[in-house]
């Protein structure tokens, strides 16, 4: 709640306004059982002629108390608005320094929940909630303060069941609190599981799981259902509590009230006035119930958002101006070990059994200018070895340098304007196709994006498509093919223009003709940059300078495709039996 706090604290003059309109709400409401107090009495004492005055001052009070009250709830509740928006913009800035460590542990759907739907609770915290908050204890000081100059035996009277409401509160408000939270976690579950069921759908109806998925789905909404009923239980006594209370103390002061005025100890105005304050006192009352509700609901909610503001992100170090505007390319691996189990820090070791080594004290040098590939079998390290490269993740032990100095001493947005990756899995934006390609440079001129599409071998696609570079490719790029896809993401490495490039199995998805082409296209356009292609296909990659064998997550083999083939070795088992495959695939 501190948190929540600081943001209040960005509007503290709007809402010393919006405070001061509702004092004078207050103020005005509380002014007119008096007035009417006072018009009562001119008609028992027959001083008719004050009666039309008083009519008017309660008229005016009755306008300026509507106008200061609509002040007051707009500034407040705008300001709710205000903060929600500043929370949403510093969550969003939040979750994209977040680690992909963070996404496995939080669901999509979950973080959309809480973008959504915990940013509201928030905001009616800090909106209707701040209101009821100033409101309530000032209605009730104010109302409180009169009903005793009326009459202070009469006041405690009715206060009586106020007492009794007060501690039935008290009992409920921890009970609240966690069932919010309960209903607010399985909501976000909810989301989960929309989000992966329709991202996909097409896996779904292919194996035509519409069945199971509608089971599954029932489960998680009864279970939501059922925590949902066991807040509305809650809540639902709260209104009976509240509501017997103000009757309760309206039946205390018309029988005692009567009786006063019947033993002449008080007026029929005062009785009036006293009714009318004791009213006054009813909607603050019945807000009880709802200032606890919001504020535990958005208690809870910012319990939840604060996951997200505590996640640790992905260290940043200072532009310490070492770091050179111009990048060599120099690429360096050191004694590099990684394992997805266990922390950073910990030292590898061929005996070491507390974790399965993903890579295994990798060393691998890459001079500038110079192309490496690296070929292996699925699950070799191969993807693993690029992802520690842009610090997607962070290696177990060891170092990964560029141009001599280790990745985590570089500004992490000035290495990956560095290091361009092309990830194996390509991911489009439901945008149109140029602006998918110029992604990373939404500026770039039109003829640089055609030049970056023809390169990535698109020329025909886009032939094809009905309204070529403005066509919308659709969410994820439905609309395209896989190979199209990847070329679509080789073209924006192209407009990004990196130092270094890298191509993480990127073409996977095309025919080894297409892939040759495209390798050869790209050779071309970033000619005089280091380059990493990484590749099941032993085939591709036969002009590059080093070309590294993985297996199992050790260097098996090193050396040029001659030296390599020369020596019979897991690369050239891997070359032949490729050929073989490409050979049979033709007839």
């Amino acid at each position: 709640m501190k948190r929540l706090l600081r943001y209040v604290a960005r509007y503290r003059l709007r809402y010393a306004s919006g405070i001061l309109c509702t004092v004078l709400t207050a103020t005005l409401a509380m002014v007119i059982p008096i007035l009417i107090r006072n018009a009562i009495n001119a008609v028992q004492q027959r001083h008719f002629a004050r009666v039309p005055g008083f009519a008017e001052l309660i008229v005016a009070a009755a306008l300026g108390m509507g106008v200061v009250r609509w002040l007051s709830r707009s500034i407040i509740f705008n300001c709710g608005r205000d903060i929600e928006y500043d929370l949403r913009n510093d969550l969003f800035a939040r979750l994209l320094t977040l680690s992909p460590s963070f996404y496995e542990r939080l669901k999509t759907g979950d973080l959309m929940s809480r973008m959504i739907n915990d940013l509201t609770a928030v905001r009616m915290m800090v909106g209707l909630g701040i209101l009821t908050f100033i409101n309530t204890p000032l209605y009730y000081l104010y109302a409180l303060a009169f009903m005793t100059s009326l009459n202070g035996r009469l006041t405690l009277a009715s206060l009586a069941p106020y007492g009794v409401l007060c501690a039935g509160i008290w009992r409920l408000a921890h009970t609240l609190m966690e069932r919010s939270l309960r209903v607010q976690e399985e909501l976000g579950r909810i989301g989960a599981r929309v989000q992966e069921s329709l991202a996909g759908i097409q896996v779904v109806k292919a194996y035509t799981a519409e069945e199971h998925e509608v089971a599954r789905f029932r489960e998680i909404n009864q279970t939501y259902n059922a925590e949902n009923l066991r807040l509305a239980r809650v809540r639902g006594m709260l209104m009976p509590l509240i509501r017997g209370a103000a009757a309760t103390a309206a039946m205390i002061v018309l029988i005692y009230g009567g009786f006063l005025v019947t033993q002449h100890r008080m007026s029929l105005g005062d009785l009036v006035a006293f009714m009318s304050y004791l009213g006054l006192l009813a909607w603050p009352t019945t807000s009880l119930g709802w200032m606890l509700s919001i504020y535990q609901r958005g208690k809870a909610s910012m319990k939840r958002l604060a996951d997200i503001f505590e996640a640790a992100p992905v260290p940043a170090p200072s532009d310490d101006g070492q770091w050179g505007l111009e990048v060599a390319g120099a690429i360096e691996w050191e004694h590099v070990w990684f394992s997805y189990f266990a922390s950073p820090g910990t030292n590898g070791g061929a005996d070491d059994g507390a974790a399965a080594w993903a890579l295994r004290d990798v060393n691998i040098k890459v001079q500038p200018g110079e192309k490496l590939a690296i070929v292996g079998r699925t699950g070799a390290g191969k993807s693993t070895l690029v992802k520690l490269l842009t610090r997607l993740i962070e290696p177990t032990a060891g170092r990964v340098l560029v141009d001599g100095r280790d990745v985590r001493d570089v500004p992490l947005a000035r290495l990956r304007r560095s290091v361009g990756v092309v990830p194996q899995e390509p991911v489009l934006f439901s945008d149109t196709l140029a602006r998918n390609i110029a992604f990373g440079c939404p500026g770039a001129p039109r003829a640089e994006i055609e030049r970056a599409a023809v390169a990535a071998g698109l020329v025909g696609d886009l032939e094809a498509m009905p309204r070529g570079m403005e066509t919308r490719v659709g969410e994820r790029g439905m609309t395209l093919s896989g190979g199209q896809k990847q070329r679509v993401t080789v073209a924006r490495l192209l407009t990004y223009d990196p130092a270094v490039v890298v191509l993480d199995d990127a073409l996977s998805s095309v025919d080894t003709e297409t892939e040759h082409a495209v390798l050869h296209t790209l050779g071309e356009s970033v000619k005089g940059r280091s380059m990493v292609v990484v590749s099941h296909r032993a085939s591709t990659v036969r002009d590059a300078d080093q070309i590294v064998v993985l297996q199992d997550g050790v260097v098996a083999e090193r050396g040029t495709h001659e030296e390599l083939m020369a020596r019979r070795g897991a690369y050239a088992e891997l070359f032949r039996r490729q050929l073989l495959e490409e050979e049979l695939a033709s007839y």
